[in-house]
Formats: structure tokens, sequence, C-alpha cells
């Protein structure tokens, strides 16, 4: 078993190796033909070739069902014309070297195609020849070519609109993701395969043009060397070297003519999984009408005395007999109903939708990206792409930091959204948008620039500060110039970063805080058993782990804080409380995260008398603050953010100390109003570090 699994792997390998080496020994070869001589029966095996290379493509262009299933025939109609002009140059040097020992020198294909085809007569053959490329030329060519560019103008020109039917079709459950991501690729390489044949219809226009300055050039190059060098009549170099030269031009010319015919049968097939002859069978003769008419007319012209009576009565004939067994099969097919026509699929009733269950109501996405079109490349590998990768490692270190895993980051391509912004939304609800360049990079102005730069002027999205974008080539420039310079994916990774990181308790349900538990009891078992529900409910649990993250402080230290939960969960099941229990227990890291290792924790205090007022303020008010004079609060709130940019200036963290029963009511108070500042209550500030009051705020 296992030598014929070797052996199958070996022959795979070969197989696949002979495939890859096909296209390159053909461009190599066609090298070689333009370099070196070839004898002339190598030129008969090469033309005979090159005449059935063009018979295939032809017929593989009429048999395939759709245009995008010969998506390689852009590359084939290239190969194959670059291999036709180097038959011409071989072909050429041969004639020109040895034509004047006979039609036989160049080779019996080229001698062939020079006496049977055209009877020997050169001025017919070149007749025949200039026929061939007018049609090829004039009518094909440029027909192709024209619908060629006008296809892909309308297939760019589309792609917008259907990528919005697909979206709509996902959004409507039509259709599932992996559906959705079939069509797209399939609205890629669509609107790839007629931009490329949009190019590849050049090819064949100038390989015509080639062809009729080659027939010259070899003609008047015949005279001259056979009557120069080899003593030739006019008459005799004329008529030896002008059929070798049209007989190399009809061998070239009746390919290139099969492939022009292949190219414009590809672009004018109609994009449907169908073959051109049922395409052609099924439209064309569906209405018996048509032929019966025509029956009709070439009955009537065969009896005209002077007509050929045989051809037209003989066909009209045909045409009636063809015209009465469709309308027998057509009336068959509707007795039977086995068959519906076009207009009959049209007006069919649209299958049965099934019954809505509750699978088809999608839950939102907790953490959702969306980009406009011209930002995919940051997410597509294949081209580069950086942004899932950085996402990753967004979601890794605030996974680390915080304490719990970050969900993942949905993300998906938005065309309501502007070609160049993107939106990051939580729980379904926009949360930040912003602006970017894929193609060009932010230059952040981090507060102390030494010159400016050219550049578009734009606002940092994270922390908002002042920034340009730039050309990559203008980043060593922007760098001396103290910015700082990061590229559109770090841009959109840090956005995310920060408001993953100001939203961590939108983040953080049930689920989370069980996992988090359950990996706990892997260790720790004793402390977790028990916990929930006899002790507290996991509700509860969850509101103080978000009460944590809201605060800014993260849950890495779980065990500390289920050892404390479980403490003081048998004396209250109040969320406030408990979370200032656990401040209180997590105060050493809090401090740390704060002023690091340094000794000492330079605070902000309130006047004892505004202590007291406060105090009796919300004793009277509730614990949300509401009784505090707005007159009274709008001073504070001054005075606070005066004090913390004071600190802020001199490079120190802001921290106001407060008694444990007002630091709630205060960090609520300046939460949002000075983001900056932190509440800490006397109970919170470990004993190895000592305090030092830089400033005291008053009524």
């Amino acid at each position: 078993m296992e030598l014929k699994s070797n052996l199958s792997s070996f022959w795979q390998q070969r197989d696949k190796l002979i495939k890859g080496i096909g296209a390159p020994v053909m461009v190599l070869a066609t090298l070689g033909m333009v370099v070196l001589p070839m004898p002339a029966f190598l030129l008969d095996l090469l033309f005979s070739f090159n005449i059935a290379l063009a018979m295939i493509v032809l017929l593989v262009s009429i048999y395939t069902k759709r245009p995008l299933d010969f998506a390689s025939f852009p590359a084939v109609l290239l190969i194959a014309t670059l291999l036709r002009l180097a038959l011409n140059v071989a072909s050429t040097r041969v004639v020109l070297l040895e034509g004047h020992q006979g039609g036989d020198a160049a080779g019996n294909v080229i001698a062939a195609f020079g006496s049977v085809v055209i009877g020997g007569n050169y001025a017919v053959g070149l007749i025949v020849f200039l026929i061939l490329m007018i049609i090829n030329f004039v009518v094909v060519t440029k027909g192709a070519g024209r619908i060629s560019e006008v296809s892909a103008r309308f297939t760019l020109d589309a792609m917008p609109g259907k990528q919005m039917a697909i979206d709509a079709d996902l959004n409507a459950g039509i259709i599932d993701q992996d559906q959705a991501r079939l069509r797209r690729e399939e609205v890629t390489r669509e609107a790839d395969f007629y931009g490329s044949m949009d190019g590849a219809s050049k090819f064949v226009k100038g390989d015509a043009i080639a062809g009729i300055l080659i027939l010259f050039i070899n003609i008047i190059g015949g005279f001259i060397i056979g009557m120069a060098q080899h003593g030739l009549s006019f008459s005799q170099a004329a008529e030896i070297y002008t059929l070798l030269t049209i007989g190399d031009g009809l061998v070239a010319q009746i390919p290139s003519l099969l492939l022009s015919i292949a190219a414009a049968i590809t672009v004018t097939r109609e994009n449907r999984s169908e073959e051109m002859g049922e395409q052609v069978m099924s439209q064309m003769f569906a209405n018996p009408k048509a032929l019966a008419i025509t029956a009709g007319i070439l009955i009537v012209m065969g009896i005209v005395p002077g007509m050929p009576h045989f051809a037209f009565i003989s066909l009209g004939l045909m045409a009636a007999a063809g015209a009465y067994w469709l309308n027998r099969r057509n009336k068959k097919q509707e007795e039977t109903g086995t068959t519906m026509t076009d207009a009959q699929l049209a007006a069919a009733p649209a299958p049965e939708i099934k019954e809505l269950g509750w699978d088809d109501v999608q839950p939102v996405d907790t953490i959702g990206l969306e980009v406009g079109y011209r930002l995919i490349p940051l997410v597509d590998k294949s081209q580069g792409g950086e942004l899932l990768e950085r996402i990753k490692g967004v979601r890794k270190k605030l996974s680390q930091e915080l304490g719990f895993l970050i969900p993942p980051v949905h993300i998906r391509d938005n065309l309501d959204l502007p070609p160049n912004n993107y939106n990051i939304a939580l729980m379904g609800v926009s949360s930040g948008q912003a602006e970017i360049f894929h193609d060009k990079e932010m230059a952040i102005n981090p507060g102390q620039v030494f010159g400016a730069i050219e550049g578009t002027p734009t606002i940092e999205p994270a922390f908002q500060l002042d920034a340009l974008w730039i050309n990559i080539s203008q980043r060593e420039h922007a760098q001396s110039m103290g910015y700082t310079v990061v590229d559109a994916a770090t841009v959109v990774a840090t956005h995310l970063s920060q408001i993953l990181t100001n939203h961590a308790a939108q983040l953080l349900g049930h689920e989370e805080v069980q996992n988090l538990l359950d990996l706990l009891a892997k260790t720790h078992p004793k402390l977790v058993e028990g916990l929930v529900p006899e002790i507290l409910p996991l509700g509860v649990i969850v509101k103080v782990l978000q009460s944590l993250l809201n605060e800014g402080v993260p849950i890495r230290d779980i065990r500390t804080i289920v050892q404390t939960l479980s403490d003081y969960g048998v004396k209250s099941q109040d969320a406030e409380i408990l979370t200032a229990a656990c401040r209180i227990a997590l105060k050493r890291m809090i401090s740390q995260n704060i002023v690091g290792s340094d000794p000492e924790i330079p605070v902000i205090t309130l006047s004892p008398e505004l202590e007291q007022i406060l105090h009796n303020s919300i004793q009277a008010g509730g614990s949300e603050g509401a009784g505090i004079e707005p007159g009274l609060a709008e001073r504070i709130q001054g005075s606070l953010h005066e004090a913390s940019q004071q600190q802020e200036l001199a490079g120190q963290p802001a921290i106001l100390l407060t008694s444990g029963v007002l630091r709630t009511t205060l960090a609520k108070f300046v939460k949002n109003t000075i983001p900056g500042l932190q509440v800490l209550s006397y109970q919170e500030v470990p004993e190895d570090k000592q305090i030092r009051i830089v400033s005291s705020v008053g009524q």
C-alpha cells in the first residue's frame, strides 16, 4: 500500500511538472526560432503544429460553456501570436537563403500552400492573401477589439452594482457567506478576463499588420537576393520568391484568422453556462415561423425563370421540413409540459421560500470592522494586506493586558461607506469612523516638529492629533522632521485598540466571566467552589468585573478578585460595594499602573470644607451626586481640570485623592469631562507608597 501511494504521488508530481513546463518551453522555443537557423522539415512540423493549435483554440472557444471557463485565452492568444511571428522570422530566413533552389527548399508546407492552394499563380495568391488580411484585420479583429473594449468598460462600471446586489442577497438570506464569496470572486474574475481580452485583441491586430509588412519585405528582399546574388531573371525571381512568400503568408495567416475568430466568438458569447451551439439552436430556431417564411421565399425564388432551380427549391423544402418538425415538437412539449420556453420560465412562479426560523435571525457582531471598497487591499493577504495580522496582535495584547479574551473582529466590505472610510462597531453600534488611504502613510505631529512637510491634513483618529497623509517616499524626511510616521494598517489597528480599551466593559459578558471562573477552577478549585450561586449570582460578578474595567482597572488578577468577592459576598451583594472592596484588594496593581515603581504618589486633594459639603450633598441627593448644586459642580470641574493640566505639563499623572464615600461619585463625575484624571480613595493607597499633595481644590 505504501509503495502504491508513493507511485501515485510520483505520477501526480510528474503530471504537475509536465503541465507547468509547457508554456515556458514554448516561449523559449520561439526565441530559438528567431535566433537559430532551422531546417525545412522542422519548419513543416512547426507550421503543422501552429495550424493544429489554432484549430484546437477555435474549437475550445466554441464548446466552452461560458467565457470565464476559458479564462486563460488571453495568455494562449499571446503565446500563439509569438509562435506565429517567430515562425515568420524563421521561414523568411529559409525562403531568402534557399529559395533560389526551388519551391521545396523552404519546406513542403510552404510549397503546398504556394502551389496547390493558390494553383501556382502568384497573382491569384497575392489577391487571396490580401483578401484574408482584409477579413482578418478590418472585419474580425476590429470588431472583436471593439467588443472587448466595450465589454471591459461596462464590466468595470458594473462592479459596484454587482457587489451591492451580492450584499443585498446576503443580507436578505438568499445566499450564505460562502456563496457570496464565490460570487464576489466571479465578479473579479470577469472584470480581469474582459480587461485582459481588451489587451489581447491588440495582439491580433498587430499580428495582421505585421503579416502585411512581412509579405512586402519578403517579396522585395527576394527580388534583390535572387537577381543580385543568384543571377535569376526578374520573371524567375518574381515567380519563385512571390509564390514562396505568399505560401509562407497563407500558412501564417490561416491560423491567425482562426485565432481571431476564436477571440471574436469568446467576447461575443453570452455569459451563460451553455455551449455556443446550444445557444444558437435554442434561440434561432425556437420559433418555426422564421423557417416557414424563409422556406416560402426560397421556393418562390427557385420558380423564377433563370434562377438555379435545384439549389433554391431544395433549400426551401429543407427549411419547410425543419419548420414543420419544430412546430410539431413545440406542440408536443406544450401538451406534456416537459419543457418551458424562456418566456414561460420568466412567467413561472418563483420557488416557494422556506418558512422563517430562529436560525434566520442573525445576532449582531460583538466587534465589527467595515471598510470601503478601496480599503480592501488592507485586509486581502493576496495583495499584501497586513491589517488582519495587526488586528490579531491587538486582540492578543489587549487580552493579556485586560485579563480576558477579546472577541474576534468580524471584517466585511460595505459599499454604503465612502471608498476610503472604515467604521468600527461594537454590538452593532458605530463607535468610530475615519478616512484613510491604503497607499499612503500618516505623519503624526507629536507636539513638537522641526518643520513643515507636504501632505493632506487630517486628524489621527485614536488620539485626535494633527497629522498629514504623505507619500511613502516622504517617510524618512518626515521622521527627520520629528513626525511619527505609521502606515494605514497601523492607524486602523491603533484606533481599534483605543476603542476596545475604552469600551472593554461592553465586551465582557456572562460567557466570558464563566470561562474565567472555569479557568481559575483548574488551578484553584476550592476558591471557586461554592462561589456561584451559593455566595453570589453570576450576574453580580459580571457587574463587578464590568465596573472595574469601566474604571480602567484590569481583571488579570482574577484570583484576588474572586477571593475578595468570596469574603465580602456573604455580607453584601451590592455591586458598587463589592467593586470598592475589589479596588482596595487590587490597590498595588492600580498604583503601579498609574505611577509605576515611584515611591511617591502626587495627588490632588479636596479641602476639608469641600469634602464635607459633598458628603452632605450626596446624603441628600443620592450616590449619583444629583444633589450637588450646579454652580458648585461647575467650579469643582474647572478647578480639577486646571490642576489636572498642570500635572500633565509637569509630566506627572493627575490623581485625585478623596474619601471612600466620595470616590465612586467623583469618578463618575470626572470620567467624561476630565478623562486623564484618576480618582483614588485613601484606602486604595498602598502601604509602601508616600503621598505628596501637589494642589488642593476648595470651593
